[in-house]
């Protein structure tokens, strides 16, 4: 198989990259808090905030494959994480629900804005008692004539303190199991919907993250997402996206990293010579780029069974999520490791790197989760 990039995905490539190292960063230089609507405004521009809508839709139009090598530019050219986060949870967690199982009066009223950049989205699922277990959703939807009334609690809500739109999952059904839950898209303005403050984090800075609080919030069925009861199927969906294409970020994090670990140790010189010259640094260099091309490797290969519709894609999206996520935490260490105590210092930037990594493990499912989904493949 040929995971190489054909022209049209170099030149994006090359093109996002020369953006996230000019414009996006001379942007997001003016805000210590990060990505500002003007920033945001910067990627639909650009068409970053439509990479995977449909054309007509006002997207790119683009597959997973090239999707990712868009969002692995933006994670190589702009040092914070919280950019390609942001952007991805509003691509992959929010608006890839719609385009694939929005309804036609769904689709018009959402997709164009979310495409062009005018809405950011965001995904609601996880709650203080349901992580890893979204079938402990206490989130609650009842059918009341023409609508909906959602009441509960979502934590960890991506873009949440910001989002024009919100993908909320809530049980419809709690006797059906997996088919008891449903999806909603909820506008900003919705009666009954309340918006908690940012939380404080220790990385991915400018992908505000807060809670939300749905009190006898009432969501019209057209805005219902999919069939009732559909919403496992659904998350499925955007979990596959985003365990691909949102470590595509990482990636490019990682060559960064490498890139800039090795400008460094050339020129940083100790007992007579650049520490590169040390095989205690040019190995931890070499172990770098091997972490980085396995990884590239796992990426795409899950792209294209994720486009290709390959029957064991679950296997090869939790592989690549699991192998990326924890090589960047490792790489990260290595590159502070190499800079010393240079590495230490906040203004250097190279210990940002890190903070941002530590949580890959995490979310989108945490690595036991991801080695559950493989020791299954395994037949265990």
């Amino acid at each position: 198989m040929d995971f190489s990039w054909n022209d049209q995905q170099r030149e994006l490539h090359d093109q996002v990259l020369r953006f996230a190292q000019g414009r996006l960063q001379a942007a997001l230089g003016m805000h210590e808090s990060g990505l500002d609507r003007r920033a945001w405004g910067l990627l639909g521009e650009f068409g970053l905030t439509g990479l995977c809508a449909p054309l007509e839709s006002g997207g790119m139009g683009f597959d997973a494959q090239t999707t990712a090598c868009a969002i692995e530019a933006l994670g190589r050219g702009c040092p914070d994480a919280g950019v390609f986060f942001a952007l991805s949870a509003h691509l992959f967690a929010a608006l890839r629900p719609i385009v694939a199982f929005g309804g036609e009066a769904l689709q018009e009223a959402t997709l164009a804005k979310l495409s062009r950049g005018a809405w950011i989205g965001a995904n609601a699922i996880s709650e203080a008692g349901a992580g890893s277990d979204v079938f402990a959703l206490k989130t609650r939807a009842e059918r009341r004539g023409d609508r909906y009334v959602l009441h509960g609690t979502k934590s960890y809500v991506t873009n949440g303190p910001s989002a024009d739109l919100f993908v909320v999952y809530a049980v419809t059904e709690p006797k059906h199991g997996y088919l008891g839950l449903s999806a909603f898209a909820v506008p900003r303005d919705t009666r009954g919907l309340v918006i908690g403050a940012p939380f404080e984090k220790m990385g991915l800075k400018s992908a505000a993250t807060g809670s939300l609080y749905l009190e006898a919030c009432e969501v019209p069925i057209p805005m219902r997402i999919g069939d009732e009861g559909a919403g496992a199927k659904i998350f499925k969906h955007s979990m596959l996206w985003e365990r691909s294409c949102l470590f595509a970020g990482y990636v490019g994090q990682m060559a960064r990293q490498l890139d800039r670990s090795v400008a460094y140790a050339r020129e940083r010189e100790q007992f007579g010579g650049p520490i590169a010259r040390h095989q205690a640094i040019s190995h931890r260099l070499a172990d770098m780029k091997l972490r980085l091309e396995s990884a590239r490797l796992l990426l795409y290969r899950a792209c294209y069974a994720l486009d290709v519709g390959a029957r064991d894609v679950e296997l090869h999206v939790a592989m690549a999520k699991l192998g990326i996520s924890e090589a960047a935490i490792q790489t990260n260490l290595d590159a502070i490791q190499i800079h010393g105590g240079a590495g230490y210092l906040r203004e250097v930037g190279v210990e940002q790197g890190l903070r941002d990594a530590m949580p890959a493990t995490i979310f989108s499912g945490t690595s036991e989760v991801q080695r559950n989904t493989i020791a299954k493949w395994l037949g265990l």
